[in-house]
């Protein structure tokens, strides 16, 4: 029988051919991508395979047969481990890994407990190229054997290649105008131009950020402090140091979003400590309030309050930019007299927290060293909240005042577990582990709040503080939509949906002040800084900032996300469409179109500032330029 005769560069083909399949294929099972028309579905189809032309071809410049099969085979074990990288993070962060994550190693030790949720065996599917590739090697003999690379063929394969480039970026510039130059979304880059080419964007993008800083000048400042002070919003002068010298606590809420508040779950009430909050006459509850968070989570919470600019699109400022100059809220508060603290009880290290912590100025950093965990009392990758809470009560009765105290919780944190004795209610029943276990540690952190407040009075510290606690960012991804659809009562969860359970409950929680009520305002993290300095008497004028103060008559109604997504009183912008917020129906995006230009211009200011390190050119003394700003 004759053999079976291979075209020439079979296995450079098969390669193209298995990668480009499988990349497809994954895009449509492990990512949750809005399709909204057959060009779209084109574009996707077709974006993987110029980077796959490309890179696979480089292998006709290889003479021997030998070196140019395992260089292939290299290639595809290399994308294959790209691809699952982001289908991984994907499963936890709703998102596209970036370069700047991948250095994020310090991390890693801590990972275990939701690394743990999110792999499992099925996934060596994802490397079933690398497979057949290994197959066809041993198994196929005449693809090893040697081919003389004709020269006018690897010159028409590259133009193909570069044809193929030209065609998917002229249908993405038709689907998605400016997609390279003004999109903070890095899942439109993805279905756009596909993970591959995504990739190569991000080194891009990030090389150039690198070299922002050491080209910038203060000059560049000018144009970003114009837009700042002209859009800054008066104080509100019956507000404005009403409790000034008060002790600040600030409680980052992990995880928490507001969808729990004044609701039940199978009968059960999921944060009735809280839910008392919201009608307690001590208590300002902001109810339209958002997180703006990034892929730093945790960390974009800390530096937003902490700054009042935004995280960086592509990973944590905590490790980005860690030694740039700040001007944060413990900085100003410092210089007011406060003794400056941040009290977390995990390892220091984690989200490059004890290198940050001193740009921020803060005076102490009370990490895990700083508590006595017992046995049973460790969570996650620290400790429980009730114990945590008691602790940090004690430490703050031996502080000097008046001080400012940021404490960070985590037994509400991914993956959602509890030791049976801490469960105060069961599980609820949907598709979703997670969704089911989330409602559970949720209902904990409510009851180790409620202990906090009690401790505070018991250690003589809740009467002259103000105790300010927001959710840190989302705890259910958009995975878990067809699991919140049920919780909701929907048909199904849609990108206006989405955008809305992005809310996280606000508390400005001020003893003995009688004024309380609900706050209707649509407000989001970046307003937390200067609402609470003005509260204790901290003058923020000068301050580079761009947020408002929540209490102030010109505050607006009006959000940015840090993917370019706002909301505003009257409108939600969300998955490339304007919707009407009261009614949830998509509407003509011409009322949309002055907001999204002010997301666009909001977002590329803050990242200026952090990526050029431009605050080291400002005087925020006097608000003006340092005199050898320019270069």
């Amino acid at each position: 029988m004759k053999s079976l005769k291979w075209p020439k560069h079979s296995f450079m083909i098969l390669a193209v051919v298995a990668t480009w399949i499988k990349t497809v294929i994954v895009y449509h099972t492990s990512f949750e991508m809005k399709i909204e028309n057959a060009m779209q579905q084109f574009i996707l189809f077709i974006n993987p395979l110029s980077f796959l032309l490309f890179t696979y071809g480089l292998s006709l410049f290889f003479k021997s047969p030998k070196a140019k099969n395992r260089y292939i085979l290299i290639v595809s074990v290399i994308l294959s481990i790209v691809l699952y990288g982001n289908v991984a993070f994907y499963r936890f962060y709703n998102d596209f890994i970036t370069l700047p994550v991948l250095f994020q190693t310090s991390n890693f030790s801590d990972l275990g407990t939701s690394a743990a949720a999110i792999i499992n065996p099925w996934d060596l599917l994802y490397f079933t190229d690398v497979f057949i590739l290994i197959l066809a090697n041993k198994y196929l003999p005449r693809m090893k054997a040697a081919v003389k690379v004709n020269v006018e063929f690897r010159r028409a394969f590259f133009v193909l290649a570069i044809a193929m480039t030209f065609l998917n970026l002229g249908l993405a510039e038709t689907e998605r105008p400016q997609l390279l130059t003004r999109s903070f979304d890095r899942e439109l880059l993805v279905k756009n131009i596909g993970t591959y080419n995504y990739h190569l964007y991000d080194i891009y993008i990030q090389s150039k950020s690198s070299a922002q800083r050491a080209l910038a000048d203060g000059s560049e400042l000018v144009e970003v402090n114009n837009y700042i002070r002209s859009n800054q919003a008066a104080i509100n002068k019956d507000m404005f140091g009403k409790y000034k010298d008060r002790n600040l606590i600030v409680v980052s809420l992990e995880s928490l979003q507001n969808f729990v508040i004044n609701n039940d779950m199978d009968g059960h009430e999921i944060t009735p400590f809280l839910n008392s909050l919201t009608k307690d006459p001590d208590t300002y509850y902001f109810s339209n309030f958002y997180h703006q968070t990034g892929l730093g989570k945790t960390s974009d919470s800390e530096f937003i309050v902490e700054n009042s600019l935004f995280g960086l699109g592509r990973g944590a400022v905590f490790f980005t930019h860690g030694g740039n100059t700040y001007n944060s809220m413990a900085e100003r508060l410092g210089e007011n007299g406060y003794f400056t603290n941040v009290m977390h009880p995990n390892n220091k290290s984690f989200w490059n927290r004890d290198m940050m912590y001193k740009s921020l100025k803060i005076n102490k950093f009370y990490d895990v060293d700083s508590y006595k965990v017992e046995e049973g009392q460790a969570v996650n990758w620290g400790m429980k909240d009730i114990p945590f809470f008691d602790q940090s009560a004690a430490l703050m009765k031996d502080m000097p005042q008046p001080f400012y105290s940021r404490l960070i919780t985590l037994t509400n944190h991914y993956p959602f577990t509890l030791d049976p004795d801490d469960v105060m209610i069961p599980e609820y029943t949907s598709n979703s582990g997670t969704l089911n276990r989330y409602f559970q540690t949720v209902r904990y952190m409510d009851e180790g709040i409620k202990d906090f407040f009690q401790a505070l009075k018991d250690q003589d510290v809740y009467d002259n503080s103000i105790i300010v606690m927001y959710g840190d960012h989302y705890g259910i991804s958009e995975n878990h939509n067809k699991a919140m659809a049920q919780y909701l009562g929907k048909d199904s969860i849609t990108a206006y949906d989405n955008a809305l359970l992005q809310e996280v409950p606000l508390f400005v929680h001020i003893p003995g002040s009688g004024e309380g009520k609900e706050m209707q305002e649509v407000a989001g993290q970046l307003d937390l800084r200067p609402t609470i300095l003005h509260l204790l008497g901290v003058e923020t004028s000068k301050d580079m900032q761009i947020g408002a103060d929540l209490f102030s008559p010109e505050h607006e109604d009006f959000v940015i996300f840090r993917d370019g997504r706002f909301v505003t009183d009257k409108y939600v912008y969300a998955g490339e469409a304007c919707y009407d917020k009261a009614t949830g129906e998509q509407i003509d995006g011409e009322p949309c179109q002055p907001y999204a230009d002010r997301a666009t211009i909001e977002l590329e200011n803050s990242d200026a500032i952090i990526n050029g390190d431009l605050l080291r050119f400002y005087d925020e003394k006097t608000g003006n330029l340092k005199q050898d700003a320019v270069k």
